[in-house]
């Protein structure tokens, strides 16, 4: 099936794509126009939970469809409150606000926490964030984010997110003043090159917050939905936040996120938050069956051993083409590299022949692994194999 390119002139250019054109994906491989498969450890940037195209969506999918779509947040819907009651069964925390990007979510985060602060903590507002973090692309998710750059974008940036340095816990508490309100961070900072926090760095941070009376944020927009092999990172770490935002793997590929926070949190009033397709039957039936499959007896545990294989395999890569090493925990990891080589790496993998693999270089000395959650060990072989050939011939 060819394409026209000129085509694509039609969309707003936000990013450079290749000239290639996806029609089609199954579980871990995708398919172009032109009839080339490629084996994916991008999966939408760990969206896609259950890889492409899975059963268990398809069919959530078609049976709502056919009963309701979307009869506005104004009315309740049986998915949307069988998805928040499973949520808060599984999880610390008692209230969810289901929203459609991991950029709302936060969103939302801020504004709970800000609502919180001005009833509770005579207006403080400040939420004190890091630097390198990232938390999403509207203007305040973007002020929040410690992205390089981001601070000159679209100016004038949203005030009140003063930056603490990662896994130091001094830099927090040197930022703590009457207009804190919270502390929000990602447990394992994604686009900075998957970097975790530690677990006495995430416990010292709830010590401090609780010290002081002001909350924690947890984005685990990235980390949670069985991602680093327990159904929400902050469960490694045995604390529990005030409020956390999920998104990605929540939906498996379709628009799904959500809001959640512990019940003395919650403290929007009628008109503070909402969304036209927050909340829909056919999103929300979607992130019921996803959450079933995580809690499927054995699934994390599977999720485990293959984070081991795969770390396991990037160690040996690491020793044999002389790489600093990797890091990661779960099924979100990392390949540092020696050099700035890590987009070059990235295309020529996608140009492999007769398959191509896709990779993620979020920093050029860096390579960063995102497979679907249910993918085979068989698939982390074989793109083992793939990388090393890659990499013998950098």
């Amino acid at each position: 099936m060819k394409f026209n390119l000129k085509e694509t002139h039609a969309l707003m250019e936000i990013t450079a794509r290749p000239d290639l054109v996806f029609v089609a994906g199954h579980g871990s491989w995708l398919q172009d126009g032109d009839g080339k498969s490629y084996l994916d450890f991008v999966q939408g940037w760990a969206v896609n939970c259950l890889g492409h195209s899975p059963q268990v969506v398809q069919k959530a999918l078609a049976e709502q469809a056919q009963q309701l779509v979307n009869p506005s947040p104004a009315f309740f819907n049986l998915p949307s409150m069988k998805l928040a009651q499973m949520l808060v069964e599984h999880s610390v925390f008692d209230r969810v606000f289901f929203c459609n990007t991991g950029a709302e979510a936060n969103e939302g985060a801020i504004k709970l926490a800000r609502k919180w602060g001005r009833k509770n903590r005579s207006g403080a507002h400040e939420i004190i964030t890091f630097v390198n973090g990232f938390h999403g692309r509207t203007l305040a998710t973007m002020a929040a984010s410690g992205k390089a750059g981001w601070d000159q974008l679209f100016s004038p940036k949203v005030p009140g997110f003063p930056k603490a340095i990662y896994n130091d816990l001094e830099s927090v508490e040197a930022l703590i003043g009457p207009q804190t309100v919270a502390v929000m961070l990602e447990p394992i900072q994604g686009e900075a090159g998957v970097i975790p926090a530690t677990p006495a760095f995430l416990q010292g941070l709830r010590r401090l917050t609780q010290e002081h009376g002001i909350l924690l944020i947890m984005d685990e927009v990235q980390t949670g939905m069985g991602r680093c092999g327990t159904l929400f990172y902050h469960e490694q770490a045995g604390i529990e936040p005030d409020i956390m935002s999920l998104a990605k793997g929540i939906g498996a590929g379709v628009p799904l996120a959500a809001l959640l926070a512990k019940k003395e949190v919650c403290c929007f009033e009628h008109g503070d938050q909402g969304g036209t397709y927050n909340g829909n039957p056919l999103m929300t039936a979607v992130g019921v069956a996803v959450l079933e499959q995580l809690l499927t007896p054995g699934f994390l545990e599977c999720v485990r051993e293959r984070a081991i294989q795969l770390s396991n395999g990037l160690q040996v890569l690491a020793q044999h083409h002389g790489l600093p090493g990797e890091r990661g925990v779960g099924l979100l990891r990392a390949l540092m590299l020696s050099d700035a080589s890590g987009g070059s790496i990235v295309k020529k993998a996608r140009e492999l022949h007769p398959e191509g693999l896709l990779l993620n270089s979020p920093r050029e000395n860096l390579l960063r692994f995102m497979p679907a959650l249910n993918v085979s060990a068989a698939e982390i072989d074989k793109m083992l194999e793939m990388l090393d050939g890659l990499l013998s011939h950098r």
